[in-house]
């Protein structure tokens, strides 16, 4: 007996030594790659004093994305080295409200930034099309703002629903009694899991939506200029566009796909599922954001200055 339990402490160590050392350098380097997004906007706003409604959605996206990864990675620290305070009340309430209120706005926010894009970039001559064109820039700080409530009213349900388990778990003594009550978990998260999915769900079908239009019509104008025998740089600034939009739909789609099997296989306490997906969850963060650091002229021209090695290197090209 003695033997097994000792067996399944190494266990559970070691799958928190793997999760520690893959999620550590996700983790540290996505907060580098947005803290360094947030400062280089904070600084632009204090020497012009003027925020464009496209650096307002990056400088929420930035801070959103830093913090979350922040949490989650102070969350595995936790988990791996002091387990025993997840017992301790309000903890887990505590990281479960934090983490769905920084994942949240990560994840809406994203999707406002592909939305804005599609407005302002695609062409289309509907009137509804021409209104929020003309709009979007008084349009976007109350988005922002209304996130900003959606996602605190999600943090409050996730307090409550895991302030609810933990009270019906108190009985349990052992680690694995506490993770054999999936039937209560069921009773209780089915409501947050149920809105999550919803929100996860309408949150990538507007960027399905977003990216298709934007696609139709940079390939439309891109027909156009062919016709019309244009220049070939301008041609190839649409279809770097292109390209920039379909790589930030796959790693969407990723992303996902990934969120949504957390969702399914959390309640059914498949920890290697669960283990795969929150590794390819947290590379969104960066990916993401590294993408948009290089489609961004600005922001490409300060992380040039900023990587000595990188701006001797293409000096000499």
């Amino acid at each position: 007996m003695e033997a097994c339990h000792s067996q399944d402490k190494f266990n559970i160590t070691v799958y928190g030594a793997i999760a520690m050392v893959i999620i550590t350098p996700q983790a540290f380097a996505g907060m580098w790659i947005n803290a360094f997004i947030v400062s280089v906007l904070c600084v632009t706003w204090l020497k012009k004093k003027t925020f464009n409604s496209n650096e307002k959605i990056l400088l929420v996206l930035g801070c959103s994305r830093f913090w979350f990864l922040c949490t989650t990675w102070i969350y595995f620290f936790f988990s791996v080295i002091y387990p025993w305070c997840f017992f301790v009340r309000p903890i887990p309430q505590l990281f479960a409200a934090v983490q769905s209120f920084f994942n949240c706005y990560n994840l809406w926010a994203s999707a406002f930034l592909c939305v804005f894009y599609c407005i302002k970039i695609a062409t289309f001559r509907h009137i509804f099309f021409i209104y929020l064109k003309l709009k979007i820039d008084r349009i976007v700080p109350w988005l922002l703002l209304g996130l900003l409530f959606s996602s605190l009213f999600l943090c409050i349900l996730a307090y409550d629903f895991t302030d609810k388990t933990c009270c019906q778990n108190l009985n349990s003594t052992t680690l694995g009694n506490m993770w054999q009550s999936t039937v209560r978990m069921d009773e209780h998260f089915f409501p947050m899991f149920f809105i999550s999915g919803l929100g996860i769900t309408t949150a990538f079908l507007a960027v399905i939506f977003s990216v298709l239009l934007l696609l139709f019509s940079l390939w439309r104008h891109k027909c156009k200029m062919q016709t019309n025998s244009m220049k070939d740089l301008s041609m190839d600034a649409h279809i770097k566009a292109m390209k920039s939009i379909l790589s930030f739909f796959f790693i969407y789609s990723i992303n996902f796909i990934c969120l949504v099997l957390m969702l399914i296989y959390t309640s059914k306490m498949e920890n290697s599922v669960v283990f795969l997906t929150l590794i390819l969850q947290y590379v969104f963060p960066s990916v993401h954001s590294l993408i948009l650091i290089l489609s961004n002229p600005k922001l490409k021209k300060a992380l040039l200055r900023t990587l000595p090695c990188v701006k001797c290197k293409v000096c000499m090209k």
